[in-house]
This record gives structure tokens, sequence and C-alpha cells, in this order.
């Protein structure tokens, strides 16, 4: 059944959950004829110490995550997905991938892998996916295994 989504972002961050999250988006995209947009967000706040004292490590960081996107759109594009477009993007994953982006992509849907965090981490963290549900400009969906 189409749902009459034109542009799906899907957050990939290597995990299981968001290869779950993938394998749905694809799903939805060829259904839909969408055009499909993989994300990776790199958070800064990871390299705030780092990035003093060593670019090269953001730099292969990047490296990593590209060719992690690389990979899964030549999977969505092998699957029948007609238009698929990455971005590698650094700051905080939740606003990055909940506001920044699907504003700037004018996307319909955010497809995203649930998380395993436990009650206190997401009381400390803050979940991911929460802020997104809360804030995205468009549908979302968060895909459990």
């Amino acid at each position: 059944m189409s749902i009459g989504y034109k542009k799906i972002i899907v957050g990939i961050d290597g995990s299981v959950e968001a290869t779950h999250a993938f394998d749905k988006a694809v799903a939805l995209a060829k259904d839909d004829q969408a055009e499909l947009v993989l994300v990776n967000v790199i958070d800064l706040r990871n390299f705030q110490s780092l990035l003093s004292y060593d670019q090269v490590v953001a730099e292969d960081t990047q490296k990593g995550a590209e060719n992690l996107i690389a990979d899964f759109a030549k999977e969505a594009t092998q699957a029948g997905v007609v238009s698929v477009k990455t971005r590698v993007e650094f700051g905080t994953p939740k606003v990055m991938l909940g506001q920044t982006i699907p504003t700037e992509e004018n996307a319909d849907l955010i497809v995203l892998g649930a998380t395993g965090l436990s009650y206190i981490e997401r009381v400390f963290i803050g979940s991911v996916a929460q802020f997104i549900i809360n804030r995205a400009p468009c549908d979302t969906l968060i895909v459990r295994n």
C-alpha cells in the first residue's frame, strides 16, 4: 500500500537498529517511488577535546561514515530505489535529524531505528528518537526489530 511519501530520510549509524530502519525505508521508498536520503550525523560532542589536538581523527571518522553510507546507498540502489542521496554531517544528531536536515531536504518522512537505551540512560542522555518525534516537521517512523 502506497502512502505517497516523496522524500524519506533514514538515519544510519551502523547499528543493528539503524539497519532495520534502513530496510523499512527502502521498502517504503520503492513502494512510493520516493527519494531516499541516507544520513549519518557525527556527534560533535565526541570530538570537542580531540579536535583541538588532532584534526586527523575527525577526518578519519568522516571517511568511515562516508564509506558506511556509500555501502547502504549501493544496497538501496540494487534493491530498486530509483533516487538515493547521501549526507554525512557534523552536529548534534537529534537536532540534525529532527529539524535541520528534514527542513533542508523538505522531507515528508524520517525513519529511525529504536534504541536500546535503558531508562537511566534516557534520563541523562536523552532519547534522539523522542526528540525527533516531538520536534520533526514531518512524519516519523520508529522501527523496532
